[in-house]
């Protein structure tokens, strides 16, 4: 079992930092992964919201990261497509960013889930998933034969050579990320391994996996890779303050989340492609703010290190083999606390994963 740092590069106003110095913050976290046995480093990207996630260019950030580390695996987690207008500069970017790790790029896309951020880019959120579609399909062949080319309702690429072409193909290390029935169909279709934020316990989560997995088979004629589970993660020896840290600051990160993507609202319902996430905001309308995040933070995996390993192990239990991909810092938390259960879980957790 893996365990990578996911980066978020968050800045609510009550850091006090500037958006350079929380970068450097969390970068700090991002330089010390490799030694702390992380098998791989992720980044969002988000746009326009400093306060929720500002990361306009993930492969621009982890080009910086492939130059500071040697062995890590680099995950662009994700791009979204929807919101290049040249599916062809993705596979540019793609390309020359797994020329300089020497290969060690997992390709992550996604859709976008942000009313707002589809607004500022002047993009229709009704065509998502059909520009993720066309989109995909373009960048995955470029990256396997080094010409991008395509005649679609939304991009029309005449024949592109990539240069510097990319080193190998990445449908063999793919993943997208998958709220979504719609979402796990399609990445199963693709053969891309799935990821998916943890919002609620496991035993919710688990019908979704299996029915990625079902796809998966069909589809591919293989066994599914791990699914990977991204999750806010708080660790110390103290119980007591794991429980505190973990419900102050991951409450508040929920909190960011219901704002950014406007879960009080009823536009998910209208919205083409994103009715199944009408029900989740319909969850959070019913249960109350307050009562969702509560829900939210149990979720999540914290706690002293042995209770850490003991949600693992009930996750295991419940959906079989899964990557964690661990979000350390988030919502002001304050850095030196982050670093401190980072290290934490490198030293005790870590370990007792790569023995399972």
């Amino acid at each position: 079992m893996k365990a990578s740092l996911q980066l978020l590069f968050q800045n609510p106003q009550e850091t006090g930092l500037t958006d350079a110095q929380l970068y450097a913050a969390e970068l700090g976290l991002a330089d010390l992964a490799e030694s702390l046995g992380f098998s791989a480093v992720w980044c969002v990207e988000h746009h326009f919201d400093a306060p929720y996630s500002m990361c306009p260019d993930n492969t621009q950030l982890l080009s910086y990261l492939a130059a500071r580390t040697e062995h890590i695996e680099l995950v662009p987690g994700a791009i979204i497509l929807p919101w290049w207008s040249q599916p062809l500069r993705v596979a540019e970017k793609v390309a020359l960013l797994d020329v300089l790790a020497g290969g060690r790029v997992r390709l992550g896309l996604g859709r976008g889930l942000s009313r707002s951020e589809y607004a500022s880019m002047g993009i229709d959120m009704n065509e998502s998933r059909d520009r993720f579609d066309e989109a995909a399909e373009l960048v995955l062949n470029a990256l396997d034969t080094g010409k991008a080319v395509g005649d679609g309702p939304y991009f029309h690429q005449p024949e592109a050579t990539l240069a510097p072409a990319p080193p190998k193909g990445f449908r063999d290390r793919m993943v997208c990320i998958a709220m979504s029935p719609d979402s796990l169909g399609v990445a199963a279709r693709l053969g891309a391994a799935m990821a998916t934020f943890v919002q609620f316990p496991i035993e919710q989560h688990a019908p979704l996996i299996k029915n990625y997995q079902d796809e998966f088979r069909t589809a591919q004629g293989h066994e599914p890779p791990p699914p990977t589970l991204t999750e806010f993660v708080y660790c110390s020896e103290d119980p007591e303050e794991a429980e505190r840290m973990a419900t102050e600051y991951i409450s508040k990160y929920f909190i960011s989340v219901v704002k950014h993507y406007e879960f009080a609202g009823v536009h998910f319902g209208e919205t083409k492609g994103y009715q199944s996430y009408d029900a989740v905001a319909a969850m959070i309308r019913e249960a109350g703010q307050e009562a969702a995040a509560q829900g939210y933070v149990h979720a999540q995996t914290w706690g002293t290190p042995d209770q850490i390993l003991e949600k693992i192990r009930h996750r295991r239990d419940v959906i079989g083999e899964y990557d964690l991909n661990c979000a350390f810092y988030y919502a002001g938390l304050p850095i030196e606390k982050a670093e401190a259960s980072m290290r934490l879980f490198s030293e005790k957790v870590i370990p007792e994963l790569k023995a399972f």
